[in-house]
């Protein structure tokens, strides 16, 4: 009887296994719209968050989320106050400059 429930124990867990991996594979090729866009939008989110970390703020901040996001606040302040676009194209020439060194490097 040991052996017989042994036995049905391993086999529901290998149906089981068998039912996630597929139930995954299933959310991976999901292509309905708003499955779609959520999936953008937490790869967007994923991407954004490595910038963050890249720029040296975790660190800076010893990851105080809460300074974090006040240096963010104060950036979007700097952007959409007077001379906003300026700021902006200093940013950008800055992160592309840095985005090339990183290449080179790497």
């Amino acid at each position: 009887m040991a052996t017989l429930l042994k036995a049905t124990d391993r086999a529901l867990r290998l149906t089981s296994s068998a039912t996630l991996r597929a139930e995954a594979g299933q959310r991976r090729t999901d292509s309905r719209a708003w499955v779609v866009d959520r999936r953008e939008r937490t790869r967007q989110l994923i991407e954004l968050g490595g910038l963050v970390q890249k720029s040296g703020l975790v660190n800076l901040t010893s990851d105080d989320r809460a300074a974090i996001y006040g240096a963010m606040l104060e950036a979007a302040a700097r952007a959409g106050g007077h001379g906003g676009d300026d700021v902006l194209a200093l940013w950008r020439r800055r992160g592309r400059r840095a985005f090339e060194t990183e290449s080179e490097v790497s």
